[in-house]
Order: structure tokens, then sequence, then C-alpha cells
């Protein structure tokens, strides 16, 4: 007997009591531009979104694209200005980004789910009124807030057995306003308002690190506002983590900022004992 094929069988069996854990559970999953990486690490992304479907859970993939919007706006020869380092969407640049994020990266990813077998649908914060919001700062332009969450369209989906892939665009209070969310913020507020069991951020860092350089394995809310307070936590770990916390004080049960460039870095993190990344909770829970 191949012991490769042994360790794939022991490696299922003790999977078996994490399957169960989950089954049920809605998992959010926000997948960065960095993590999607080439083809083959789309496919295996797409694989364990499938697995998890295919065991019960209620996936959730809320994905960015920051690096394709850069791309096609340098093509179009569209300027970015840029505000406290984070970018003025003006009329023109809202265009590129809803064409791009609700277009080209969101069907990229829901393909690579249906071709791993899943069944999965795309939209954007705009459909049927998924996500509203308001000007988050008048400076940026349309940079928008969520005020207002309408998530029966994915319980909807989950129920028929689809995978909802959100991309992070969303209408304004007014009439016929677009707006370019950040990716961790509506997939924080996408949780919240399902009190998920899981807020999964897949980044391009192995997690929230100490002063020494070390990633801490768990934290408690208060902890993480301590390590903010001392800047062992600082730049763009900041926003992050303040998703992590706003979700954990809306319902959500444990957010976790992991490596999604480390394949089956969601896998690892739900279904084996030593997780990945840093696992931020209230300590009783």
């Amino acid at each position: 007997m191949d012991k490769n094929w042994l360790a794939t069988a022991r490696t299922l069996s003790e999977a078996l009591p994490y399957m169960q854990r989950y089954s049920g559970a809605v998992v959010v999953i926000k997948f960065g531009g960095n993590a999607m990486g080439d083809d083959a690490a789309m496919a295996s992304f797409a694989r364990d979104v499938v697995l998890m479907r295919q065991v019960g859970m209620h996936p959730i993939v809320v994905h960015g694209g920051g690096p394709m919007i850069n791309k096609m706006l340098d093509r179009l020869g569209i300027k970015s200005e840029f505000v406290r380092g984070k970018r003025v969407t003006d009329a023109a640049t809202i265009e590129v980004v809803e064409m791009v994020l609700s277009g080209r990266v969101n069907k990229r990813i829901v393909q690579a789910i249906n071709n791993q077998g899943g069944r999965a649908v795309g939209l954007s914060g705009k459909d049927d009124n998924l996500v509203t919001c308001v000007a988050d700062d008048p400076e940026l332009g349309f940079v928008g807030k969520p005020v207002a969450l309408n998530v029966q369209v994915l319980r909807d989906l989950f129920e028929a057995g689809i995978v909802p892939v959100v991309a992070p665009v969303a209408a304004g209070t007014g009439d016929g306003e677009t707006f370019n969310v950040n990716g961790d913020t509506i997939a924080g507020a996408i949780a919240g308002a399902l009190q998920a069991d899981r807020l999964l951020l897949l980044t391009d860092v192995s997690g929230v690190k100490d002063a020494s350089g070390t990633v801490v394995t768990q934290l408690s809310p208060q902890e993480v506002r301590a390590m903010i307070t001392s800047g062992e936590i600082a730049g763009g770990m900041i926003p992050k983590t303040e998703t992590a916390l706003a979700a954990i004080d809306q319902g959500v049960r444990a957010v976790v900022i992991m490596d999604g460039t480390l394949p089956n870095a969601a896998l690892l993190e739900l279904f084996t004992d030593s997780g990945a990344g840093t696992l931020i909770r209230h300590d009783d829970s």
C-alpha cells in the first residue's frame, strides 16, 4: 500500500470532527488580489471552497482586485490621486472599478469554482440591495461605507447549494450612485449581518506579529486593542484588525487573519488542530 494514500486517508479521518463541527456554518472568506495569484493558485482556492460546500458549510467569497484595477487604469491612461494613502475615486475611476471587479475579477473566481464541480454565482453589493453605502470621506469621492445590508439573497443562494461570490461595489442611498468599498470592510459587514461562524481574511502576510516579529496564533479583542495602542500592530494591519474587531462586535464568532498565498490555507485553519494565521475571538467563545 502506497504510504501517500495511507497519509491521505489518515488526514481525512482526522478532519472528520472538524467537518462535523462546521456543518451548516457560515464562513465568509475575503480573497485578496495578491492571494489570487496565478491560475494554479486560483484553482487550488476554488477546490477548497468546493470542499467546504460539499461537507455542508456555507462559504461566501468576497474578493478584492486592486492590482487588476491599477492595470486597467494605467491602460486607459486614467491617473490616480491619493489622500492619506487612499485612492481618490472620481466618476471616471468608479466606472473602471465596477467594470474590473464586477466583471473580469468576479467572473474569474466564479468560473474557477464552477470548473472544480461547484456551483457559484457572482454578484455585487448592488444586487438585491445587498449592501448600501454612504460616502466614507468626501475627499475620497466614490469610496463607500456600508450603512445597510440585505443578506436574504445570500441565504437564498445557500438554500440552493450555491456559493455567492461578491464584488465590493455597492449602491449609494441617493439616485444612481456607485461606490467602491474596501474588500475587508464589506466582508466584515456581511459576516456580521449573517452572524457568521468565521471570517477569514486572506492576505499576503502570515498573521498578526508581536514586537519580536513572531506570529501570534490567538488574540482577544482586548489584546488586539492593546497592540494597536502600543504600536505592535501598525500600517496595513490596523484596518484588518479593526475590521476583525467590528465583525466580532456584530456577532461573528471568530476572525482569522492569514496568509492566503499558502496552499490550502483555509482548509488548514478550519480542519486541523494547528490552524493558520492569527485567530481573534473572545476568550469564552
